[in-house]
């Protein structure tokens, strides 16, 4: 049951606006959903300015020192925090919520729990993952202890998938509940299906498969090499970021279009035939989501979040291992049986209709309340 009283909600992210990422469009959408329901958020990160919501609402960011990572220059992230005891003081929260937290994140759960404050965190990115790919000190050995020590200073944790719910259970953290991600369904909806597009995307025609993701190693997009040179198949590559000119020397055929956002996004989102996506270390991914909503079955790694997104052989297909070459193989398989593609792709908005981001927005409140508000023992 929603609080009839408005709470203050000091929403801490690791990274904000100008960043465009998963865990920046969730804090987005969780700050605007408070806002609709009559709350107050305040957000604390390391860059953005004071917004509108999309109910009109003013939303204050107070922003903290950033720095950037050496091989990812273009996202800036909080710096190591001292003491935000004083800042929480002057905000007044009744409830924190810690988007992804890391750095900055255990500041403000440390500072919370000084002064009494309910603390959720949210777990979205696999810090043990990156530690792993970008070579950090300490390995992921180091990262899963900190995020223990994160996790463990604050009331809650919230996993966006069953897979991030057991992989957290296995390293020692808890009280964990599942908290998915909504998906806009106007945005992302086959109706938006184009063939102008589709001439532009692919004008010799054939298979148009794409994928949507940060241009970042962890995300293993030159595994899409082999496939992006299969005759019939255009490969569409859409977002930004270090390893874009690295990949476009790798898949010369491919159609890298940069970062799209709003009705452009849905339109080619839409306009694909399959949607595909490397990644192992996703918490959730985002980016299938959108994809099934629009109408586009998707052919993902048989790993993490988009375990709970795609049924194989209903919905999309679950690519095992680790092998480029396999996966191209079924992205042939599926170009030669349009049958088989057509039938998933039906099956793929109904697979997701129900995820709104209203509905997920309500439960995140239910959770809130319920830390806001303890019951007796």
């Amino acid at each position: 049951m929603l609080p009839e009283v408005g709470m203050r909600v000091a929403v801490v992210a690791e990274t904000f606006l100008p960043a465009v990422n998963g865990v920046v469009g969730s804090v987005l959408r969780v700050v605007d959903h408070l806002a609709l329901r009559g709350h107050d958020p305040v957000v604390i990160a390391p860059s953005g300015s004071s917004y509108e919501s999309r109910c009109g609402a003013r939303v204050e960011v107070v922003t903290v020192p950033a720095m950037r990572l050496p091989r990812y220059r273009q996202l800036p992230l909080a710096r190591p925090a001292g003491d935000l005891t004083d800042l929480l003081r002057r905000l007044r929260p009744d409830v924190v919520h810690l988007a992804s937290p890391a750095v900055l994140g255990l500041a403000a759960a440390r500072a919370a729990r000084t002064l009494g404050v309910p603390s959720v965190a949210v777990f979205q990115t696999d810090l043990a993952a990156y530690a792993q790919r970008y070579r950090l000190p300490g390995g992921p050995a180091a990262a899963w202890r900190y995020l223990r020590t994160v996790h463990g200073t604050a009331d809650l944790t919230l996993a966006p998938s069953s897979a991030a719910v057991a992989q957290l259970a296995r390293q020692g953290i808890g009280p964990v509940a599942l908290w998915p991600r909504g998906v806009d369904l106007e945005q992302f909806a086959p109706g938006h299906r184009d063939p102008a597009v589709r001439a532009v995307l692919a004008p010799r025609g054939g298979l148009v498969v794409g994928v949507v993701a940060r241009l970042a190693v962890e995300k293993r997009l030159e595994l899409l090499a082999p496939l992006s040179a299969l005759p019939g198949v255009q490969l569409v590559v859409v977002g930004d970021g270090p390893q874009r000119r690295a990949l476009e020397r790798a898949m010369p055929r491919a159609r890298f279009l940069g970062r799209l956002g709003g009705a452009e996004l849905g339109a080619v989102v839409a306009s694909l035939d399959l949607f595909v996506h490397p990644g192992a270390d996703e918490t959730f991914c985002q980016a299938v989501q959108e994809a099934l909503a629009a109408g586009v079955p998707a052919l993902v790694a048989a790993s993490g979040g988009p375990l709970d997104l795609v049924r194989h052989r209903e919905n999309g297909w679950l690519w095992a291992g680790d092998d480029p070459h396999l996966l191209a193989a079924m992205v042939a398989g599926l170009r030669d049986d349009p049958a088989v593609l057509a039938a998933a792709a039906a099956r793929a908005r109904p697979s997701v209709d129900g995820r709104t981001w209203g509905r997920v927005g309500d439960e995140l409140l239910g959770h809130l309340q319920r830390l806001r508000t303890p019951v007796a023992a």
